[in-house]
């Protein structure tokens, strides 16, 4: 069989195949990241949670993977006036997320893909077309060669713009939907001190919330954090006005001036690095017939702020290898299932991802959101199993997406409720000491 896409999900789900007895063929557009071909200036790093800690373990690579890592208790809230504050992810140490470089995660997956003997690697192999009827894959080389592929079946994990998406369903009644974000995204480098230390606290996601502008930090092993500055692609104080150095010590004077002796070589990484651009998509069908299906951003790209992209897309292939077991002898009805079970979930990923956004930017310093969030906490302490917060759910269970966000909405409903029945208590006892 063949897996398109070389990417985490790819690489991954290339693993579990192979685990059970598969001969799996890996075919990447790119050149072997390993030899240092990975695209500069384009990666937010990622944050591990329990739905990829999950699907890493089954894989048996979490020990592997966790030793690259770097453990985010919580948020660290820069405010405009130079002020912190912290937020904890969760009740306790063991809600936390893990920083880790994708890059470096690729190549272990990459790695451990390569060493297992039923595993082949194609690098330099675009698919430009693909017979669903002779079952036939077709690649072009590096030097402009054509190659065909005969594949038994295949998956499709060659991310957002994915061409085997594109293939599946050509020529079948198919709904795909793709939405940009006004605001792009450029990653900068805060490095350590000259003793190897952090400069601000190495454990947490450091977050510097603006109207205009939206500045997050990812650590790494080595004491330096990975900046990435999310901003409007146009209009003022935009990527569009941020072109020369001028603009871009205006920018940071204005907006983050606390950062700017943090960033010795913020005007030469602005100009050498790219802005790049996020996506959100929904599409159906996820498969055809019992020949070809699709994982990850290939169908269901979302934007990053809810950081589940990653860990969904492990989730896919969790998913999908479950689909199978339990389909043993119908590769279709196994497809179809993995469909049927998730995407319904990952298209409410979609939406509360677009709403973290918001949160991220505008919320985290409020006072009544900030109090709102420590009530959840609260009630989570006292009612651990019965009281749980959407954040919670969504980082630290693998409780599918949708039945996350309607109990979420049942406990808002509870706590309204409340709300009314208190208000209405006060009113009562006003009205009768009024009455007397």
């Amino acid at each position: 069989m063949a897996v398109v896409g070389g990417g985490l999900a790819g690489a991954l789900l290339a693993l579990r195949l192979a685990a059970q007895g598969h001969g799996v063929d890996v075919y990447e557009r790119r050149s072997d990241p390993r030899l240092g071909g990975a695209d500069s200036g384009r990666s937010i790093n990622l944050g591990l949670s329990k739905r990829g800690i999950h699907a890493l373990t089954e894989a048996g690579l979490i020990g592997e993977v966790m030793a690259m890592t770097v453990t985010m208790a919580g948020r660290v809230i820069h405010a405009p006036d130079g002020s912190t504050r912290f937020q904890p992810y969760g009740k306790d140490r063991g809600e936390v997320l893990h920083s880790i470089d994708r890059n470096e995660l690729n190549q272990l997956l990459l790695d451990r893909a390569e060493a297992h003997p039923q595993v082949r690697l194609h690098f330099g192999h675009r698919l430009v077309g693909a017979d669903k009827a002779r079952r036939t894959l077709e690649f072009e080389t590096r030097d402009g060669a054509r190659v065909q592929a005969q594949a038994a079946w295949v998956v499709g994990a060659d991310g957002a713009f994915s061409r085997a998406r594109r293939e599946l369903q050509r020529g079948e009644r198919a709904d795909y939907h793709q939405e940009y974000l006004e605001w792009g995204y450029k990653e900068l480098t805060l490095k350590p001190l000259a003793d190897g230390r952090s400069a601000i606290e190495l454990e947490a996601l450091h977050v510097w919330p603006r109207s205009h502008g939206l500045f997050v930090s990812h650590p790494n092993r080595d004491g330096s954090h990975t900046l990435t500055l999310f901003l409007p692609f146009e209009g003022p104080d935009s990527f569009a006005t941020t072109r020369s150095e001028d603009e871009v010590r205006a920018l940071f004077a204005k907006y983050f001036p606390d950062l700017v002796p943090l960033l010795p070589q913020l005007v030469e990484e602005w100009m050498a690095h790219p802005v790049g651009a996020l996506i959100t998509t929904r599409t159906a069908p996820w498969s055809r017939s019992d020949w070809m299906v699709l994982v990850g951003d290939a169908c269901h790209a979302v934007y990053p702020f809810y950081g589940q992209g990653m860990n969904s897309a492990f989730e896919d292939c969790s998913a999908l290898m479950a689909a199978l077991a339990r389909h043993p002898q119908d590769r279709a009805a196994a497809f179809a299932d993995y469909e049927r079970s998730r995407r319904p979930h990952t298209d409410t990923l979609a939406e509360l991802s677009k709403a973290n956004f918001v949160e991220l930017r505008q919320k985290v310093q409020s006072p009544w959101f900030l109090a709102r969030k420590r009530l959840d906490v609260a009630l989570n302490r006292l009612l651990p199993r019965a009281w749980l917060p959407l954040y919670t759910m969504i980082a630290h269970t693998t409780m599918p997406y949708g039945d996350a966000l309607a109990r979420a909405q049942r406990q808002e409903r509870i706590l309204v409720g409340a709300g009314v029945g208190a208000l209405a208590v006060v009113g009562l006892g006003a009205w009768l000491v009024l009455a007397v």
